[in-house]
């Protein structure tokens, strides 16, 4: 969900207004200035959805009665495509027909506002949709969170990781992705304990956390087993940034276990830019290229390269 940080530092959600006539988005910025949220604007059913796909607004105001692509095709649209299907949308139209009414709920949308609007009820009605927004994202990011390491889990990475791929290749830019796997971590439970191997899966995390940017996406994927997408970095940059993490993980002195290192096998593929494979076969790769450095030594980094769907050594 999109939002924007205003002149003072706070944080305001972002609605998107889809309605063929300027003055209604004139009136309504006029209007709902001071609100704790921005408004953008879009006079065209096509322009709209794709600046819903790209912004994903915590709520969507639409105007039913456009000409050309009308509102009734575009909120079928926007339900009918997972990337903006859980967004809110108040539809604003002249029609006051029970039939169009019931069609437009039918079709998904939350609330039906009828023109002439009462600004003061519209202005409570958007407070309302934007809270309700607001605490259905943070629920949907709750069951996106795996509970031991406080990083995302693997349904939100299977999200984001094809996201990214059809992003990379739609636009062209550097992408990477890296599987870290513990080393001979069933000894650790076996010999120390579980607490011990919790303990081992929680300062994996942190380490993580610690070294990414803020661009990247960390995610437990399962187990002992960790995954990073590096959006806009290239298999030699990733490289440099798996290794200080592996570096850094193996100086970590354990209280449970002072005596034992932790060391880390991590399976690396990155592209380029000029990417022609898929999600699912660019994450194999990076599993095998995990299997090889496991089956060299452990305790290191193997990378390869994808470019036009063929997985070569960078």
């Amino acid at each position: 969900m999109n939002s924007e940080v205003d002149q003072f530092g706070e944080v305001s959600q972002v609605v998107l207004v889809i309605d063929d006539s300027i003055d209604v988005y004139r009136l309504l910025s006029a209007r709902l200035k001071g609100e704790e949220f921005s408004l953008i604007g879009e006079q065209g059913g096509a322009e709209g959805i794709a600046s819903a796909k790209e912004k994903k607004p915590a709520v969507i105001l639409l105007d039913l009665d456009m000409q050309g692509m009308d509102g009734f095709e575009v909120l079928r649209e926007l339900k009918d495509d997972p990337s903006t299907m859980h967004i809110p949308v108040m539809a604003l139209s002249a029609m006051q027909s029970r039939q169009d009414k019931v069609t437009a709920f039918d079709l998904g949308a939350t609330d039906y506002i009828c023109k002439p609007f009462d600004l003061v009820e519209l202005r409570v009605r958007m407070r309302s949709a934007v809270r309700l927004s607001v605490l259905l994202q943070m629920l949907s990011q709750r069951a996106q969170i795996d509970g031991l390491t406080g990083l995302f889990n693997r349904a939100h990475f299977d999200s984001r990781w094809r996201e990214e791929v059809a992003r990379c290749q739609r636009h062209g830019h550097q992408l990477s992705l890296a599987i870290f796997d513990a080393d001979r971590f069933k000894s650790i439970n076996d010999t120390y304990g579980h607490p011990a191997g919790d303990a081992v899966l929680r300062g994996i995390a942190r380490v993580l956390r610690r070294e990414i940017r803020a661009s990247d996406l960390a995610c437990r994927y399962g187990g002992e087993e960790f995954c990073l997408i590096m959006p806009d970095s290239s298999p030699e940059d990733a490289n440099h940034l798996c290794d200080r993490i592996r570096q850094g993980l193996g100086e970590i002195i354990w209280p449970l276990h002072p005596e034992r290192r932790v060391t880390v096998s991590i399976g690396l593929v990155g592209s380029d830019g000029t990417l022609h494979t898929d999600a699912q076969a660019w994450l194999h790769q990076a599993d095998r290229n995990l299997y090889q450095a496991k089956n060299s030594g452990r305790d290191k980094v193997v990378r390869s390269m994808v470019v036009s769907g063929v997985s070569k050594a960078a």
